[in-house]
């Protein structure tokens, strides 16, 4: 490749690598970044790429501190790649489903290219697709509430911490008591469960991960104290565990239940779990049968109850009476 192959290849992966406004890059972590990529350049001639390219792109510097800190203006609409029908469907798609599961601040961060997806769609002329909002709809499975708000510094500042790896100084307001406590909480991972986003952490000098509601940070700022890190800690791994499920223990276990043909024909199309059996056709009183490993927790046993008489817990026993039992006390409430 000649250098000035290399040159282009450079400039392209930099402006990649260049988030909008207000995030930022240093030019020390695009050194970093370019050199995961394999380009070894010394951190002046990175300097002098950007002076370049600034003239050329809306780059915005901040000299305030050293290193200086790199983004593109947050009005700026990128159009490379050109957009095919396919993506463009795509991304509406997306946008319509992100809207009811992430914050508004983290929807507004991918506003460019919903933007450039929805005016290509609204360019097409003389087919269906000229009316494509009409056919393109995104809806949740049951009832969706509308996302918790976040303040912008506090979604800006986990996220920044998350992939730098540094700690950071919260006052976080309890869930259950309207009261405010101080953490240094040092982030491993983040979360978005239903209309709720949550930071993985563990706390000042506990080993132990909690989970903290971005929305309930009061006040947020970089902490002085060294980041702990969890080198065995995997986010995938944590979630399996049934963390976001309300767990009754860390076990798992066998499920059996007699259910309906409209539930197995659903359960056959997306499973439970990944250890699932399931009848084909239902017997003589109309029951399919199901057997399916899954964690212990209250989530499953809401989403059971949530089908009322179409799934009959067999096993576990404990289930089963749970279950049956607030069955109960429904009925006795309108007594």
């Amino acid at each position: 490749m000649s250098g000035r192959q290399d040159t282009l290849f450079r400039h392209l992966a930099m402006l990649q690598l260049i988030p909008r406004a207000p995030h930022y890059r240093a030019t020390t972590t695009l050194q970093a970044l370019l050199e995961e990529r394999g380009f070894n350049v010394e951190m002046r001639t990175i300097q002098r790429d950007l002076e370049k390219m600034s003239a050329h792109f809306p780059l915005l510097c901040n000299r305030d501190t050293r290193p200086f800190r790199w983004s593109f203006d947050p009005a700026f609409k990128s159009n490379l790649p050109a957009l095919d029908t396919a993506t463009a469907l795509t991304l509406v798609l997306a946008e319509e489903y992100l809207r009811g599961l992430l914050p508004q601040i983290a929807i507004d961060q991918l506003a460019g290219q919903f933007e450039n997806a929805r005016k290509y769609l609204d360019g097409l002329n003389g087919n269906r697709l000229a009316h494509w909002s009409e056919y393109v709809k995104a809806i949740p499975n049951g009832k969706a509430l509308i996302p918790a708000l976040i303040e912008h510094d506090v979604w800006q500042l986990v996220t920044d911490a998350l992939l730098n790896h540094y700690a950071l100084d919260v006052e976080y307001r309890s869930r259950s008591k309207d009261a405010h406590k101080t953490f240094t909480l040092h982030p491993l991972g983040i979360v978005a469960r239903h209309s709720v986003s949550y930071l993985l952490a563990t706390v000042n000098d506990y080993d132990d991960v909690r989970q903290f509601a971005l929305h309930r940070i009061v006040s947020i700022k970089t902490s002085e104290q060294p980041y702990r890190s969890k080198a065995d800690f995997c986010v995938d791994q944590y979630i399996s565990t049934g963390a976001f499920g309300y767990p009754l223990d860390e076990q798992f276990v066998q499920l059996k239940a007699r259910i309906r043909p409209e539930v197995a024909r659903l359960l056959s199309e997306t499973p439970l779990s990944d250890v699932q059996r399931l009848t084909d056709e239902p017997d003589e009183q109309g029951w399919c049968w199901l057997e399916a490993e899954v964690p212990n927790d209250q989530q499953t046993q809401w989403w059971i109850q949530g089908f009322g008489s179409a799934i009959d817990v067999v096993e576990p026993v404990s289930w089963r009476e749970a279950i049956h039992r607030q069955a109960r006390e429904v009925l006795g409430s309108f007594g």
